[in-house]
């Protein structure tokens, strides 16, 4: 029998995909680039449900609007119901990077209108992902990598290869946009794609992307749970503005760490470390008289702080002082 060809493959992982996340989605979007990932994906996706495009042109290259241009062009001929391309300025904190993936992100979830959006994220990506999480010690969170499926974000392709999803476009014909900065060693993604993980493959024996995916797989099983447990735990706490520390003391570390992060995040904080987590843990677990740990947060002129008082663990804000106007 003929082995099935890269978009039939395609398909078979984004059908079973929806199977298991979305069984009863009859419309999507896809985030396309018009590089080969997603190009392929919406081929694939395109063929299973209505399919809307959504291109976000970043403008940080010259000829950007024509690349964006060709990757809505794809997307009519490959049978999308709509192609849109949505313009961004990319600005901000966090390096380039960082800046274009917060606009992206922005966009497609304005843009959306209620569908889920399909990532064309690949076995490789989740590979990448993980190995930055253990360089980075950012705890198993992040090793767990991505999630095929947080609302609305769906990965239908993270235990298929890149190179599939190249092959997929030979198939049909499609010459991919590639990004230059998908090759460009002073990104540390670009790296590790391009001498890390080639140099794990040839000391270990081959296998090591696959390995990573598969620990990603395992550690966000257990992840989940014990998120539920804590989430479970939060619920079940009389003020949920102010949490007993002696309680929160006889909790396993792992739960008890879980509910702080959750208590957090529900009072404003975001973008929290395992480290911050951790520091105020220590207001429970090593409590000294120590003073207040302040937490990331969106809060405009203020900053957020956890501080035992009375026994209990409170969230207040505090007024950021203005830095003097010294002139030019």
């Amino acid at each position: 029998m003929d082995r099935p060809g890269a978009l039939d493959r395609l398909r078979a992982a984004v059908t079973g995909f929806r199977a298991a996340h979305l069984p009863d989605a009859d419309r999507w979007c896809v985030a396309l680039s018009g590089g080969p990932d997603s190009l392929a994906l919406t081929a694939a996706a395109a063929g299973l449900a209505d399919t809307v495009a959504l291109i976000v042109d970043h403008g940080l290259q010259d000829g950007s609007a024509a690349v964006a241009e060709a990757a809505r062009a794809h997307a009519v001929d490959l049978g999308c119901v709509d192609a849109r391309i949505l313009r961004v300025t990319v600005a901000g904190a966090g390096g380039p990077e960082a800046a274009a993936r917060t606009a992206r992100y922005a966009a497609l979830r304005d843009a959306h209108a209620g569908r889920p959006v399909l990532l064309g994220h690949t076995l490789d990506d989740q590979a990448e992902t993980v190995l930055l999480g253990l360089g980075r010690g950012s705890g198993p969170r992040s090793i767990a990598g991505m999630r095929p499926y947080v609302a609305p974000w769906g990965r239908p392709l993270l235990g298929v290869r890149r190179r599939l999803t190249a092959a997929a476009c030979t198939e049909l014909g499609l010459t991919p946009w590639h990004d230059p900065h998908n090759s460009d060693h002073r990104f540390t993604r670009v790296r590790l794609r391009r001498e890390v993980l080639p140099l794990l493959e040839e000391v270990l024996g081959g296998g090591v992307a696959e390995a990573l995916a598969r620990t990603a797989a395992a550690v966000g099983e257990d992840t989940d749970y014990l998120d539920g447990l804590a989430e479970a735990r939060l619920r079940d706490t009389a003020d949920p503005r102010a949490l007993d520390s002696a309680g929160l003391g006889a909790l396993p570390a792992p739960i008890r760490r879980r509910v702080l992060r959750a208590w957090l995040l529900a009072g404003g904080a975001t973008g929290l470390t395992d480290e911050q987590i951790r520091r105020v843990d220590a207001l429970v677990t090593a409590w000294r008289g120590q003073g207040a740990v302040a937490v990331p947060s969106a809060l405009p002129r203020q900053r957020l702080v956890a501080a035992r008082t009375g026994g209990r663990l409170v969230l207040r804000t505090e007024p950021v002082a203005a830095r003097p106007d010294l002139g030019r």
